[in-house]
């Protein structure tokens, strides 16, 4: 493999972050800071699952980067990235989220509504994978976010795949999982996410990258036919 140790990532201080977010226009308004501080209150062993504030101003770029129109989230959480998500979509546009717990999504839809974008936004609570089976079945979707369960990854990838449209994105978070993937021996979430790690690239309807932006976020565009085939 080659490589240039002189081209490696700078370790990112606070300092280096602080400059970071706001010379990249990244920092988060008052509402994603109040909802991080609302996360934190209520559900505090869990509060580091909301998106990193360059991750939640890299969605929402990409969404309208991409014109994207019919988005799927997979893992809402307390609506952090759907909230992102939603932002970047032009009118008309529409975003479903899937997730389990009533009691962590009642804060997203106060705040999709304090945000006003709740109007783009369904919510399906219930298991994810039965979401997703209930889609229809051709490429229709512009882009979809994973960040959900770790071992759900590659079912939920194989779900959403065939349903996104060619060259649309697939964002998967959490795909360093802190560096735990390269270690020999991981636990049960690091090992599924190396798992997929895996399994996506090797899957030839898509290219992919893995960017170092806040736990890891893999970006996938789903190929044409005919660009399928060359590789």
């Amino acid at each position: 493999m080659l490589r240039n140790d002189t081209l490696r990532n700078i370790p990112l201080t606070p300092e280096l972050h602080d400059y970071l977010l706001t010379q990249g226009r990244m920092s988060p308004d008052p509402l994603l800071v109040e909802l991080e501080e609302r996360t934190r209150a209520a559900i505090p062993d869990q509060a580091h699952m909301v998106v990193a504030p360059e991750e939640a101003a890299l969605l929402t770029f990409l969404v309208r980067l991409l014109d994207a129109r019919t988005i799927v989230e997979v893992g809402t959480f307390t609506g952090s990235s759907s909230l992102c998500l939603a932002r970047g979509l032009p009118p008309g546009g529409s975003l479903i989220t899937c997730d389990v717990s009533a009691e962590w999504t009642a804060l997203a839809e106060e705040f999709w509504d304090r945000a006003g974008v709740a109007d783009r936004i369904e919510l399906r609570l219930g298991p994810a994978s039965d979401t997703l089976r209930a889609l229809p079945a051709e490429p229709h979707l512009d882009l979809a976010f994973i960040d959900a369960d770790k071992p759900g990854y590659i079912d939920y990838w194989e779900q959403l795949v065939p349903r996104i449209r060619p060259g649309g994105l697939i964002l998967v978070d959490n795909t360093l999982f802190s560096g735990q993937v390269v270690d020999p021996f991981p636990g049960e979430k690091p090992a599924a996410v190396h798992a997929f790690n895996e399994h996506a690239r090797k899957d030839e309807r898509v290219e992919l990258v893995i960017l170092a932006v806040a736990d890891g976020l893999t970006l996938a565009r789903r190929l044409p036919t005919e660009e399928s085939t060359l590789r």
